[in-house]
């Protein structure tokens, strides 16, 4: 079988790779943490738009059909400092310059970590809201210090500001069981619709409520055509749906919109002892980044998140689950763990990471990974490595060649799709095989005359192996992975190709 053509470049940000003939041939935009630039990277591995911001990089942001982005940055002067702060979101135009902008941050109040762009053209985001210990304690909290409970906002961009629009608070959920003369007291395993305000949480300074952030909110996502919310909380170790068709009054109580529960947790996964109930927990520490399947993908409509020791022993997944729905509701009988069981579907990914990350299935079934920290990859159905870019952004974003924000940008046809006979005939004859390979790796189509050396290469460009002119090279000895093969010629050119060790 003729090997697939494979293309290698190497980029400022280190080693790419990609397999032309089985990778989502689409764009990845991302912004590094406290960096100013934000880069848009085509499947070839060139950065094709870069965007000079006024403001370092927080978060999260997202592009619009009109091809402007919008993005979380660090806000000057914040009065609450903690993790992935923000205070500050802003759209820029192609050009870098700031449409509108708006602030969320003051003594009592800031965003953080994540945002998510509607279809209305309207923003959420997850804030922090500063509660001293009396407060809390005058709603039944046992401990004794002060807290930032979660809240999500709606923002309606209008003129060069914004405004809120809708909201909703982690603190209205709050019910306990330690004092019958304060408010909510309530079974707390009859209630999982309710938040336990002494639940214990992992992470945060560890114990029974945690350190100052307590929960710590980190990812969030929409459902247009259910109208509802999803968002993860790492120190609770669960992701979430709520109900958005409500009112911002309604969302403060427990009737209302179209699931009729007003604020309360329409679903909640991954811990079942955050509710009273005796259950396997499956998010044992860290999740990040929840979001609906897209509706063009394989099991569209699923809840997908990074679990981020899911496959225990510091391993990182992307966990699936398809609860039931019925209706605008996800039915729980009583004494029982919410379901599903387990996850319905997982990735085991490449690399570790035990913060951040993000994750998206493509059109196409592949997955596309953000390794925090590590680097961004895709993978097919069968868990091949088909892409791989060197960058390490805490999240970042696919776009298919189609989405009117990237046909905005770079013009029509953008990814290419249409290829003449004289760019086929440009392609070079050589390949390795097989791919993925174990023990030996064999050359064809290298004119000998011209070659030096036959080299191995892993993903930092650091060659492990190599051989004089020859057909063969033993990998043997090779761990699992990406790597790179060079056939290196004697006119000082290099011809490149990627291969999957899987001894």
């Amino acid at each position: 079988m003729k090997p697939r053509l494979i293309v290698l470049a190497f980029l400022f940000t280190g080693l790419f790779a990609t397999d032309g003939a089985a990778q989502f041939d689409g764009y990845a935009l991302y912004n590094l943490s406290n960096q100013t630039t934000a880069r848009l990277v085509n499947s070839g591995g060139q950065i094709v738009k870069t965007w000079t911001c006024p403001s370092t990089f927080s978060y999260s942001m997202a592009m619009k059909p009109n091809g402007n982005i919008v993005r979380t940055a660090v806000n000057s002067g914040n009065a609450i400092n903690t993790a992935a702060v923000s205070g500050l979101v802003q759209e820029l135009d192609a050009n870098g310059q700031v449409v509108w902008s708006f602030t969320y941050s003051s003594a009592d109040h800031v965003t953080h970590h994540d945002m998510e762009l509607m279809p209305n053209g309207n923003v959420l985001l997850l804030a922090y809201v500063r509660r001293t210990a009396a407060q809390l304690q005058a709603l039944g909290y046992t401990g004794s210090t002060a807290k930032y409970p979660g809240r999500i906002i709606e923002i309606q961009p209008s003129g060069n500001s914004a405004s809120v629009v809708w909201e909703w608070n982690m603190e209205d959920r709050f019910i306990q069981y330690t004092d019958a003369s304060k408010p909510s007291y309530l079974p707390i395993a009859e209630h999982p619709e309710r938040m336990n305000i002494n639940v214990t949480v992992t992470g945060g300074g560890g114990g029974p409520g945690g350190g100052i952030d307590w929960f710590h909110e980190n990812g969030v996502d929409y459902n247009a055509e259910l109208d509802q919310i999803a968002f993860s909380a790492r120190y609770l170790s669960e992701i979430f749906i709520i109900d958005h068709s409500t009112t911002t009054e309604e969302a403060a109580g427990h009737t209302g919109g179209n699931a009729g529960r007003g604020g309360d947790f329409l679903f909640r996964w991954g811990k079942p002892a955050n509710y009273g109930i005796t259950g396997t927990q499956r998010i044992p520490s860290a999740v990040h980044d929840v979001k609906w399947v897209r509706s063009d993908a394989p099991n569209a409509g699923w809840l997908m998140f990074v679990n981020n020791n899911g496959g225990g022993g510091n391993t990182t997944t992307i966990d699936a689950i398809n609860p039931v729905r019925d209706g605008y509701n996800y039915p729980w009988t009583p004494g029982t763990v919410w379901g599903p069981a387990t996850y319905d579907w997982r990735h085991t990914c490449l690399a570790y990471s035990s913060g951040q990350s993000a994750a998206d299935r493509m059109p196409n079934g592949n997955t596309f990974v953000a390794i925090s920290q590590q680097y961004m990859y895709e993978v097919d159905a069968s868990n091949n490595v088909v892409w791989q870019y060197n960058a390490s952004p805490q999240k970042a974003f696919r776009y298919t060649c189609d989405f009117p924000g990237i046909t905005a940008l770079l013009g029509e046809d953008p990814c290419g799709l249409t290829t003449s006979a004289d760019d086929l005939a440009a392609e070079p004859a050589w390949g390795v095989y097989p791919n993925p390979v174990q023990g030996t790796l064999n050359l064809t189509g290298v004119d000998f005359a011209t070659m030096e050396r036959f080299v191995v290469l892993d993903v930092s460009g650091r060659e492990v192996k190599h051989t004089l002119p020859d057909w063969t090279l033993d990998i043997s000895d090779l761990p699992n992975g990406v790597y790179q093969v060079a056939v290196e010629h004697s006119n000082g050119s290099r011809d490149m190709r990627r291969i999957v060790v899987q001894q």
